[in-house]
């Protein structure tokens, strides 16, 4: 299997995509060929839209996973097909599943605000004030550079956004303080704004790292709701859409590549600020 695999990487090397995507992509093929070669005994140019199914369902079945991550397996497959096999898709044989969308659980402004004070460690508090206050990803605070940071401007340049562009993001006053206080007392960093303690300062922190921050903290205040690091950036969206801004400014803050992205935080924020009447209640309703 290994002359599709190296088909695979040369074709999907123009695509230009990010190292977690190709990791993820280059995961479910090996998965996908192995299934082809040790279950059913075949080249994957041979293989039935049945048998086709029947790995999807194995996988479903066996792994547990979720049907929004069924469609990228699906999604996977078909670019094989196409773009390695040079074989037509037929979207009849194989559709996309239909999932449940849920809205993400987003912590309040003195939750988000309580979560960052009772913070002991200064560079754990300066990561998760950045994130929050800036509405950014774990990904683009790990990639923070110093020079990234305006103190002139109050604003974050962030180079490499999830849809590839580039962005400026609001640098808080109040996130500068915490940010300036970890600066001096962790080293003055001039590279990496923070940097991996175990790479001698050369490399950056790892997302890994943030997350276990985030939820061993969350561990520590005993809260319940299911709140991560994205959460924060959901906050973010939420809490300036309840203050008043609107939602091109949010998305333009958030780097979102369409609005429909930025509609959840209307969701997210529609229930929670108190201004929503039934129309019900309006008219008066009855006696």
């Amino acid at each position: 299997m290994k002359k599709y695999l190296d088909l695979f990487f040369e074709i999907i090397s123009f695509r230009g995509l990010t190292n977690n995507t190709l990791k993820s992509y280059t995961s479910y093929l090996k998965s996908y060929l192995k299934y082809v070669e040790t279950v059913l005994y075949k080249l994957p140019e041979d293989v039935t839209w049945p048998e086709m199914r029947a790995y999807i369902s194995f996988i479903q079945r066996s792994r547990g996973i979720s049907d929004r991550t069924i469609n990228a397996h699906v999604a996977l497959i078909r670019f094989f097909t196409e773009y390695v096999l040079h074989k037509q898709w037929d979207s009849y044989q194989m559709p996309s599943r239909k999932f449940d969308q849920y809205l993400p659980k987003v912590p309040t402004q003195d939750e988000a605000r309580h979560f960052i004070e009772t913070l002991s460690n200064l560079k754990h508090k300066a990561i998760v004030s950045i994130m929050y206050s800036a509405g950014l990803r774990v990904s683009e605070v790990c990639s923070l550079k110093y020079s990234d940071i305006s103190r002139e401007n109050m604003s974050i340049r962030i180079a490499r956004c999830k849809n590839r562009s580039e962005r400026f993001a609001i640098l808080s006053a109040n996130a500068l303080k915490i940010l300036t206080q970890y600066w001096y007392e962790y080293g003055k960093p001039r590279d990496w704004l923070f940097p991996s303690t175990q790479k001698n300062g050369i490399k950056p922190i790892v997302q890994f790292t943030v997350n276990r921050i985030v939820n061993s903290h969350i561990g520590r205040l005993g809260w319940s709701q299911k709140i991560n690091c994205h959460s924060f950036r959901h906050a973010f969206g939420t809490h300036l859409y309840e203050n008043g801004t609107d939602l091109l400014t949010i998305q333009r803050l958030l780097g979102h590549k369409s609005l429909s992205s930025t509609t959840l935080y209307v969701h997210l924020a529609a229930y929670k600020n108190g201004t929503i009447k039934s129309p019900f209640d309006s008219s008066g309703g009855c006696p």
